[in-house]
């Protein structure tokens, strides 16, 4: 099951990172990354907003999260943390940072976004 999660969680933040660019509220790049863990049957284990600002302070605006209104300026360094925590199971979150485009996002760092398994 965790690899499951796992792919879940995966597809549901490149679907985000597919739909980032400026001129989009963070409400809507939530509900895309929504939009695939509920599909799967495991929205009610994802709990927080996808993502948020990432400047001065590690967390502050704009933010993506449900019904959230912030408008995605050009240049903006934005966290994409889509996670699934089942109780009694464990949890998934994978998190990259990327840089708001005209017409798009660029992911910042390099990390693999595979399942590690001990």
């Amino acid at each position: 099951m965790a690899r499951k999660i796992h792919d879940v969680v995966r597809q549901a933040q490149q679907a985000a990172i597919d739909a980032i660019r400026a001129g989009v509220s963070g409400g809507e790049i939530d509900a895309v990354a929504r939009d695939v863990i509920d599909d799967a049957g495991y929205g009610s284990f994802f709990t927080h907003g996808l993502g948020h600002g990432v400047g001065l302070d590690i967390h502050e605006g704009p933010n993506f999260r449900l019904g959230g209104e912030d408008v995605l300026p050009v240049g903006a360094v934005m966290t994409v943390e889509p996670g699934v925590y089942v109780p009694g199971l464990g949890g998934v979150r994978i998190e990259d940072m990327v840089e708001v485009g005209e017409d798009g996002c660029r992911v910042i760092g390099a990390a693999i976004r595979d399942l590690v398994e001990l």
